[in-house]
């Protein structure tokens, strides 16, 4: 069974929101990007949608980096 809290590529924690019992109610931080299709396309089709990447998988590092700037003004 996949673990909800852990990257499907990498095995690395993914920092997801929702799968963290004490911020369950919070936002994910996937949902403040845009995830390039066709990085969640070279998943294998089991681990699609069944677990967050994590922000270096997903390549958004900088984006998430640039929304942190952004709310610090």
């Amino acid at each position: 069974m996949p673990d909800a809290r852990h990257c499907p590529a990498c095995g690395a924690l993914n920092d997801c929101a929702l799968a963290d019992p004490q911020r369950a109610t919070q936002p994910c931080w996937c949902y403040a990007v845009s995830i390039d299709p066709a990085v969640l396309e070279a998943l294998p089709a089991e681990l699609r949608n069944s677990q967050c990447l994590c922000p270096a998988c997903a390549q958004v590092e900088a984006q998430l980096q640039a929304a942190q700037a952004a709310t610090k003004r």
